[in-house]
């Protein structure tokens, strides 16, 4: 585990491939993060839970509890950014992934410089939230009908229920119901999430899009508010 200061974000690298948590951990500490490394799901659930990181990095495959089932514990308590590493053949994968609350993946075997820049990415977000909810008056809030967002409480709430979402997700509904009846295409959406240094691509805005309409439907059954306009991007629908 590394040394540095505790106030560097925290980081939890899960791998059962040790080459890989050992090369990870150096670059990523010679960035100034705080790592501590798991070989397996069942170990990383105990340290995480016992001592919550900043962010996570997960490997689907692994043995004893693989990445999709530590994600599903994960996100029964915790909201923290989630990045997915996974095998180039692993689509179906990388799309249950994302659909069951991951932030983002990567696809082995990858470059450590854009792994940095993906939890830099997400951890600015996360950092620019609170700045937000730390000036007078707390965090902007929106108000458009059924939906409420709240900044200062990190809260999204749908006629009266509260909507648990990630950090990507809450972005994304944000994108939309700020101006409703406005599209917004696939690139303007990831680059309001994700900022315009880091490319993603339109597989991975449709899967957090359709997880974002499932849990808004667990809460109503007829929840329609987020259309698509195939080819062009989506919009929040005016009430």
């Amino acid at each position: 585990m590394s040394l540095m200061a505790d106030n560097s974000p925290k980081i939890a690298l899960v791998d059962d491939d040790r080459n890989i948590l050992v090369s990870v951990t150096m670059a990523l500490e010679a960035e100034g993060f705080t790592v501590k490394s798991y070989t397996n799901g069942e170990e990383a659930l105990k340290g995480i839970l016992a001592s919550p990181p900043d962010l996570a990095v997960l490997d689907i495959k692994m043995p004893r509890m693989n990445g999709l089932e530590l994600l599903t514990k994960l996100r029964e308590t915790s909201n923290m950014p989630v990045i997915f590493l996974t095998s180039v053949d692993d689509e179906v994968d990388e799309v249950i992934g994302l659909r069951m609350g991951a932030d983002d993946y990567i696809t082995k075997p990858f470059s450590q410089r854009l792994l940095i820049e993906r939890i830099n990415a997400l951890l600015r977000r996360r950092a620019a939230m609170a700045a937000e909810n730390g000036k007078a008056g707390g965090g902007k809030k929106i108000d458009a009908g059924d939906l409420q967002l709240d900044e200062a409480r990190f809260l999204c709430v749908w006629k009266g229920e509260p909507v648990n979402l990630t950090v990507t997700e809450y972005l994304l509904v944000k994108a939309l119901a700020e101006k409703p009846g406005h599209v917004k295409t696939r690139e303007q959406l990831m680059n309001y999430a994700y900022g315009e240094t880091i490319h993603v691509d339109d597989r991975t805005v449709d899967s957090h899009i359709k997880r974002v309409r499932q849990k808004f439907r667990a809460v109503d059954g007829d929840f329609d508010r987020i259309e698509t306009l195939y080819g062009v991007g989506y919009k929040y629908k005016e009430g």
